[in-house]
């Protein structure tokens, strides 16, 4: 779907089955983890922050994938219906997710159903088939593209491992079990699709139809259009995409923003110009779609105070990466719990208005709504009227509010 009939079609009447949090807008997650969290006793590390996340003001919390894995770091699944991992055993996590829903934080799983690791050799010596767990699956439930007995993979290949065929009716029969089990007998209330560019969206609004989450988004990942090494400015081609498989999936799932991510992490490096498109809206997704537009930085991004100055008081969803709020020290969280107070208290939402002001090299400036006004780079700028006061500042950042 293009631009311009997905813009028609946020006139219309919701969709039937829109998930919960979508139709509110005033998300704000945190990536509760890193690549080395496996190390780290996590399930029961992360247990003693909630109380802290939740005063914080995170509505989700996306945990790193909870079953039994062939890789630590969880994105091998083979035993889907076991939840000892190398984060903690089960009762860890049950005890962690306790805690989240008595702190009312959502927990957010890490569904990873594009690949699966066999535990039987099978087809062409393979380990394609499931023998001896749950989900005791032969090779008809593999692609043919990755040595199984099923057919063609409707999406992009993970190579390495088997591709799970979504295509087989009794895959998708099991898959939907499976997630009701997560959602109603485990405890978590909202998705992420891994690797979604693996299958085909349409069975991402069957699955979501299916398990009902409260909230879920897709890490439908692409790469920004380049000339060579650089960035170009015009991303339309690369958010169209994004907003088609979001469309695709029956508009029921929100995706990672990842064109805002890439021209962002450009932009603070002396190109803020960037962060406005030849329409005078952001370049983003989050400038087309931003009720579906989950707003994240790089794990490295050292901008990444100018950076979540511009998604914490942005429309669409933001999302905190763990290290920046918990291992960057206590300034750079407490500058983010600022941040998402003024965000909450002034009524910032996914669907919020915005009116960019200024967007030259150094400087970007922004009215959002009616309550916010904000700046980011080294250019002098403030708000006119009396009816400003300064709501926070920091190293090339301000914002005001009324």
């Amino acid at each position: 779907m293009n631009r311009a009939k997905v813009m028609g079609k946020l006139n219309q009447k919701l969709a039937v089955h829109e998930c919960v949090a979508i139709r509110n807008g005033k998300e704000i997650l945190l990536q509760a983890f890193n690549w080395e969290s496996h190390k780290h006793d996590w399930w029961r590390n992360l247990e003693q922050k909630i109380p802290d996340i939740a005063k914080s003001g995170f509505t989700s919390a996306w945990l790193p994938p909870p079953t039994h894995s062939f890789a630590q770091e969880g994105y091998l699944p083979q035993n889907l219906y076991s939840l000892n991992s190398s984060y903690g055993s089960e009762n860890l996590l049950k005890a962690l997710l306790n805690k989240m829903k008595t702190h009312k934080v959502r927990a957010m799983a890490d569904i990873v159903i594009n690949h699966r690791v066999g535990t039987t050799q099978g087809h062409y010596g393979m380990y394609n088939r499931y023998d001896g767990i749950p989900l005791s699956w032969d090779e008809r439930a593999v692609t043919c593209c990755t040595g199984g007995k099923g057919n063609k993979s409707t999406g992009d290949n993970f190579n390495g491992v088997p591709n799970i065929d979504h295509t087989q009716d009794f895959v998708r029969k099991d898959i939907k079990d499976w997630l009701r089990w997560l959602r109603n007998s485990v405890g978590f209330q909202d998705f992420r699709f891994d690797f979604a560019r693996g299958y085909s969206p349409k069975y991402v609004k069957e699955y979501i139809e299916g398990a009902k989450p409260i909230f879920s988004v897709g890490e439908y990942w692409d790469s920004c259009n380049y000339k060579g090494t650089y960035l170009e400015y015009n991303q339309d081609s690369h958010r169209q995409r994004i907003i088609n498989w979001i469309d695709s999936t029956g508009q029921q799932s929100a995706a990672f923003d990842f064109t805002t991510k890439g021209i962002l992490q450009q932009a603070v490096k002396g190109e803020l110009w960037r962060l406005r498109d030849p329409k005078g809206q952001p370049p983003g997704v989050m400038g087309w779609w931003p009720s579906r537009a989950v707003t994240f930085l790089d794990n490295h991004d050292t901008g990444s105070t100018q950076g979540y100055v511009y998604i914490l008081t942005h429309p669409g969803i933001p999302s905190v990466f763990y290290d920046h709020f918990y291992d960057w020290g206590s300034s750079y969280h407490d500058q983010i719990v600022k941040l998402i107070g003024i965000r909450r208290n002034q009524g910032i939402t996914s669907r919020s208005p915005i009116t960019i002001l200024e967007a030259r090299p150094n400087l970007y400036a922004a009215n959002i709504g009616d309550k916010i006004a904000m700046k980011i780079g080294d250019g002098s700028w403030s708000p006119s009227g009396k009816e400003w006061t300064l709501a926070t500042s920091g190293n090339r950042y301000a914002v005001w509010r009324k």
